[in-house]
């Protein structure tokens, strides 16, 4: 029973009383279903040495501050001063009068939306003290004496994990807008939340996978990745989709795209709308796409070299094989890119033209300014990441899965848990998040030699990176190359792609998109959120380039497009896949992307 809307609501202790026992036998259920891999002799050690991480790590942090005695009472000086004003304006504000808050969240900040957490008094001291608490542990870490840059940005992302975790917003007893919700509907709201927590527990094999979307609501083929085209190749590691055409004549040059393997294609195929695949062909490009295995303990040994000889090698000769064309142009996103570039590199040393230019999206080749993913690398941790591999020969998708969300763990994991399991909502329908939540798992041997090769010795940039006995040098390949880079990206930071542009030894044009790692990406000029700034090649520092550079509303794709036109403008009549010689294995999207890790 409630009142009116705007009124307090009033529980119905029966219906509480009964709805606390089907919250005791659910949550029960999770705790079954976390203990199962304790019980089976599997215990989650990542968990472990990920706290244990944590703790050395800000440790480190804390014994720069109270080794001094000096720099121990700064320390509480800091906060101690903020507490004490917090408690004399919330004493203010109890006797009536109007004070100025101590600490007011970003405006950005939507925990923090509803209106008790102003308005009353309670709340709003728990709310400011939160912030005050935060804000002064992320002060800590700045001004710590002595640490190294790695450590720094470890414990920075460590205590944005403590202080995702610890906001008063994912607490039943301090978030007014969930007590609010508990009493209308009489704990029925925790009952729904615990019994998908139980089923996320158990979908986790004893891991929580958190449900980001509504996954009954998208199915790849149907309306999602259902580009019309035709697998004309598989080997262990790829299936070569060809995409049919849609105009009568075709650039003669066909389009190789790499995509990652960490994260399925379709992110270039989300559907109609959003595929950039899509639009390519509408314009007149015959596209070929690898979609990636996703590998289990048959592919452990599968590395780097691999996934050039039978990936983008493999195609290459695929390629040619369907079209008569021996020259493609071929683009890169991400570690796509990254091993796009490697391959480039391999190419050049040994004299095979195949690729004709390249286009690179939010791709790095130098990783001295990688982004937030950078916090997980360093030479224990990767040697921890080494050894769960080699129980399985590979990593678990989930692994990576969860490694992305943490990096924003305010907008990808604690608005979820707060709507799932406390307001016992499901959560929308969202396309993005489905294939965000689509993993992929990684080969033992291809995993740790890009962790150890890129993100932690930087060798790709240096000219120090082997594949088999070849050296590879980038500035060897001197084919044009397009690159993408996005304002707000934090997994390949638009500084760390532009200082990478110097590596080549051709003709780069730089190119800065608004948004970030993704959104930036899929950006339809049909219904374009983000506008995209060019000005040529990278000179100077990033800030000067954008200065200068050219601001243009909409999607960069027709500019892309226009720059791949102008390199072979020569057309030819539209190539049907399937017709020629080699027929048709499967309808895309294939088989590789349909199974789940």
């Amino acid at each position: 029973m409630t009142t009116e809307r705007n009124a307090a609501p009033v529980a119905d202790v029966e219906a509480l009383s009964r709805n606390a026992g089907l919250i005791a036998e659910e949550f029960g259920r999770a705790v079954v279903a976390y203990a199962k891999p304790l019980e089976d002799g599997k215990p989650n050690t990542a968990l472990a040495a990920s706290v244990s991480e944590m703790v050395r790590t800000l440790g480190t942090v804390a014994e720069r501050w109270f080794v001094d005695p000096h720099k121990a009472v700064e320390a509480q000086a800091l906060i101690g001063g903020q507490f004490l004003a917090l408690w004399g304006s919330t004493l203010q504000r109890m006797q009536g009068e109007a004070v100025t808050p101590v600490a007011l969240p970003d405006p950005k900040d939507k925990r923090f939306a509803a209106p008790e957490w102003s308005s009353n008094p309670m709340f709003d001291f728990i709310k400011q003290g939160y912030l005050i608490t935060t804000r002064w542990a992320e002060i800590l870490v700045d001004e710590a004496v002595g640490l190294d840059d790695h450590t720094r940005a470890k414990a920075h992302f460590y205590v944005r994990q403590l202080s995702g975790a610890l906001a008063p917003s994912n607490f039943l007893m301090t978030n007014p807008e969930l007590i609010r919700e508990t009493l209308r509907e009489n704990g029925a709201n925790l009952v729904r939340g615990m019994k998908m927590l139980a089923e996320d527990v158990e979908a986790g094999r004893g891991e929580l996978r958190l449900r980001q979307t509504d996954p009954a609501r998208f199915e790849v083929g149907v309306n999602m990745a259902n580009t019309p085209g035709e697998v004309v190749y598989r080997n262990d590691l790829i299936e070569l989709i060809q995409y049919a055409p849609r105009t009568e004549t075709v650039l003669k040059r066909p389009l190789l795209i790499v995509p990652p393997w960490i994260n399925k294609f379709y992110i270039l195929d989300l559907n109609k709308e959003k595929s950039l695949i899509g639009w390519a062909v509408a314009q007149g490009l015959t596209v070929f796409v690898i979609s990636w295995v996703n590998p289990d303990a048959r592919h452990a040994e599968k590395d780097f070299e691999s996934y050039m000889r039978e990936g983008i090698f493999a195609a290459l000769d695929a390629v040619n094989e369907a079209t008569g064309e021996r020259s493609v142009a071929a683009a890169g996103y991400c570690v796509g890119g990254t091993l796009l570039a490697v391959t480039l590199a391999y190419m050049a040393a040994t004299g095979d033209d195949r690729i004709e230019s390249a286009t690179f999206l939010t791709t790095q080749v130098d990783f001295t300014h990688a982004g937030d993913l950078k916090v997980f690398v360093d030479e224990a941790q990767i040697r921890s990441v080494e050894a769960s591999m080699k129980e399985r020969g590979y990593l678990d998708g989930s692994k990576m899965a969860n490694a992305f969300n943490m990096l924003r763990p305010n907008d990808l994991i604690w608005p979820y848990v707060v709507n799932n399991y406390l307001k016992g909502k499901a959560p929308l329908p969202f396309d993005l998040l489905y294939w965000n939540s689509d993993a992929t798992r990684m080969p033992a041997a291809n995993h740790s030699f890009y962790l150890r090769n890129c993100y932690l010795d930087n060798k790709l940039s240096r000219g120090e990176m082997q594949l088999g006995s070849v050296r590879l040098d980038l500035s060897r390949v001197t084919v044009p190359v397009f690159n993408l880079a996005t304002r707000e990206d934090h997994i390949a930071p638009a500084l760390s792609v532009f200082e990478g542009c110097r590596a080549f030894g051709g003709p780069v044009d730089y190119v800065l998109a608004g948004s970030g790692h993704i959104a930036g990406v899929v950006n339809p000029p049909a219904k374009p959120k983000y506008q995209y700034w060019t000005g040529g090649p990278a000179h100077g520092d990033l800030g000067d380039w954008i200065r200068e550079a050219t601001e243009h509303p909409g999607s960069w794709w027709p500019y892309w497009f226009s720059w791949l036109e102008a390199q072979a403008p020569e057309r030819v009549p539209a190539r049907e896949p399937g017709g020629g010689r080699l027929p048709s294995l499967a309808p895309a999207p294939g088989t590789y992307v349909r199974e789940k890790a």
